[in-house]
């Protein structure tokens, strides 16, 4: 199945990101949390718990009572959703019939009194929908409205093994304000590489340092003389570059013997195009050490400011997380 466009945007509610699950009406058999974990779940066929067979994601026991189960998921942070992933990936004979997503916009986390009280006001983003077993649903949202908590209602009952909530961060940025311009949670976004053999480019700019080697950007051996692997980064927002870490944490055998990086102001973002553009030197090809963390702040040729960055890798490997902290260029929301 091809995936639709909107799977390229980042998943708001992901845990690695930030994303929570606050609240369930029931999760008998499989817990809450496993709805916004990475991957698609996985089947151990002999697995078994004091309450039933193990599921990877979150299933509640058959409703003896009138109603439905619903989840209550904190966005990581909040943004515009452009579509959804629910998926009940081996959920066969324990799917739910049919789902639907509610959407709220909230200072705080809900109390579960409140949640019981029903004093959110939750607004339908998607309408009641059927589901079928063992697969994914992708539904696309048209809204411009910005959300930070979803409900996810399922009817009556059943498992689901996970939902992403794909979207574009909302976040207001004073001119000046020092952040990380390439963080996932800030608005980065990794667009483009020539190569995720095995590991995927969006790691790069996630929160924390990398779980294990295959939480990071990894590419195959190459065996081309003089070869240069890339992944472009489209920044929160235009930025003066300050200083920048290449982590290569747990690649000791296959991090890159060099790298270097690049940049560019381009704000026509449906124009984009890596080989058409005039990619100016910010660090110039430089040496790594396996599983280390390496700071750059004199070493810096050009601060921009810049929209986007280019990491190369000579010849090939593996890097865990890259941060590129800078002023913002700009007062802005996005």
């Amino acid at each position: 199945m091809q995936e639709p466009t909107f799977t390229s945007l980042t998943d708001l509610a992901a845990e690695r990101l930030g994303g929570k699950v606050l609240y369930t009406t029931d999760d008998f058999f499989a817990e809450k949390e496993n709805l916004i974990k990475p991957g698609r779940g996985i089947f151990i066929p002999d697995k078994y718990t004091d309450r039933g067979k193990w599921m990877d994601g979150w299933e509640s026991r058959r409703k003896r009572t009138p109603g439905h189960d619903f989840c209550i998921i904190q966005l990581a942070v909040p943004g515009k959703i452009k579509g959804f992933d629910i998926d009940t990936n081996h959920f066969l004979g324990n799917h739910p019939p049919f789902a639907s997503v509610e959407a709220a916009v909230l200072k705080n986390e809900p109390s579960e009194a409140d949640i019981k009280s029903e004093n959110i006001k939750w607004t339908e983003v998607l309408p009641k929908s059927p589901l079928n077993p063992g697969s994914q649903h992708f539904f696309e949202i048209n809204s411009d409205n910005i959300w930070t908590h979803l409900k996810l209602n399922i009817y009556p009952d059943g498992g689901v093994a996970r939902f992403r909530a794909y979207g574009e961060v909302f976040k207001q940025f004073k001119k000046g304000e020092i952040i990380d311009l390439a963080a996932a949670i800030n608005g980065g976004k990794a667009l483009q590489c020539n190569d995720m053999f095995f590991s995927k480019m969006d790691n790069l700019i996630m929160p924390g340092r990398g779980l294990n080697m295959g939480d990071g950007w990894e590419t195959k051996r190459n065996r081309t003389p003089n070869n240069r692997d890339w992944v472009i980064i489209k920044l929160a927002t235009a930025g003066h570059i300050k200083k920048v870490l290449l982590d290569t944490c747990h690649f000791k055998g296959n991090y890159p013997d060099k790298f270097s990086l690049e940049g560019c102001f381009f704000n026509e973002e449906n124009k984009f195009d890596a080989e058409k553009i005039n990619w100016t030197v910010i660090l110039p090809p430089t040496k790594l050490q396996a599983d280390c963390e390496h700071f750059f702040i004199e070493e810096i040729k050009n601060a921009g400011p810049f929209t986007h960055v280019r990491l190369n890798i000579f010849p090939d490997g593996g890097v865990s997380r890259l941060r590129v902290f800078g002023s913002t260029a700009f007062t802005l929301s996005r």
